[in-house]
């Protein structure tokens, strides 16, 4: 049937407007809105399209808070490194203090890089852990002998490297002696 003929069709009986007539073109994009496979396709696409975009999206996202994160311990590094500079320059004024074999002077120069490592581990919020006369606690402490003693099972005894805390974080546990019971 041609598109003449269609339109003849169409025409009302009772002689009142001609309806207008679709190209070819408008009438696959009528059929393609009519027919719900067509309609399903475009959608799946438009659907995929959307995904493709945010999985890309989520890529940069992710590069860039890796390249971020990076960056954070790059510099945090560095700040705590420039921060120990001046620790290692008293190390070597101590150790320049050797070569005249002044004893007080060396034991001023040790006393003085002992104190400003310890102010700067401070200021970095790391505190000591002495856990002398307290119960052994696995996750603070590392036993490394036991001995018989009238203090109560699993007391700390004594403290043979101590141990220091970042916060509540234990980074380095003390290495202690436990009583193991009555002698």
């Amino acid at each position: 049937m041609s598109e003449h003929d269609q339109t003849e069709q169409a025409l009302p009986a009772d002689g009142g407007e001609e309806p207008t007539s679709l190209d070819g073109e408008d009438a696959a994009v009528v059929e393609e809105e009519l027919d719900p496979t067509v309609r399903a396709e475009r959608e799946r696409d438009e659907y995929l399209d959307q995904l493709r975009r945010m999985a890309a999206e989520f890529d940069n996202y992710k590069k860039r808070v890796a390249r971020e994160h990076e960056e954070l311990r790059v510099r945090a590094a560095e700040r705590l490194l420039s921060d120990l500079l001046p620790v290692f320059d008293d190390l070597e004024r101590a150790l320049a203090a050797f070569e005249t074999a002044e004893k007080e002077a060396i034991v001023d120069g040790v006393a003085l890089v002992h104190r400003a490592l310890w102010t700067l581990l401070e200021r970095e919020g790391v505190t000591e852990l002495d856990p002398k006369g307290d119960l052994f606690d696995p996750h603070r402490h590392e036993a490394l002998l036991s001995q018989p003693s009238d203090a109560a099972e699993g007391t700390v005894l004594e403290v043979i490297q101590k141990g220091f805390l970042l916060g509540d974080r234990v980074l380095r546990p003390a290495r202690v002696v436990v009583a193991g019971g009555a002698s």
